[in-house]
C-alpha cells in the first residue's frame, strides 16, 4: 500500500475528511472523531484505533504492529507500511478502526455520516 492508496481508501469511507491538525506533516483522518493518521513525508506507518484487547492480540502476532506512536497506547496501534503486513490485512484494520469510532457515535452523528456518502 502506498499512500495514495491508503488516503483513497480513508476517504471513501462515509463522511471521512482529511485534515491537517497538529502539523504539515501529519495527514488525519476523521469521521467525526480520528481513525487513521500518518506522516505524509515518511509514509513508514500508519496509526489505527483498536480495539484494546485486539490491540494486544496484533501487537503479539505481527513485529510490523506496536503500540500508538505518540497515541494512547490502549487505544491505538502503529503499523508500518514496508511490506510485512498485507494490503489485505491493512484494509482490515483501517474498517476495523473506522467501525470502531463509527460505533462510538451518537445516532445524530451516524445518520449525518450515512448521508454523506
Amino acid at each position: 500500500m502506498n499512500i495514495e492508496e491508503f488516503r483513497d481508501y480513508c476517504l471513501s469511507k462515509p463522511g471521512a475528511t482529511e485534515h491537517f491538525p497538529f502539523d504539515e506533516n501529519v495527514l488525519v483522518f476523521k469521521a467525526v472523531k480520528m481513525f487513521a493518521l500518518t506522516d505524509v513525508r515518511n509514509f513508514e506507518s500508519i496509526n489505527l484505533k483498536c480495539d484494546p484487547e485486539y490491540a494486544v492480540e496484533l501487537r503479539e502476532k505481527y513485529t510490523g504492529v506496536i503500540p500508538g506512536y505518540h497515541m494512547s497506547k490502549k487505544h491505538w496501534n502503529t503499523v508500518t507500511t514496508d511490506g510485512s503486513i498485507s494490503d489485505k490485512e491493512l484494509y482490515q484494520w483501517i474498517d476495523d478502526s473506522y467501525d470502531l469510532i463509527v460505533s462510538s457515535l451518537s445516532k445524530k452523528e451516524r445518520a449525518a455520516l450515512e448521508n454523506n456518502r
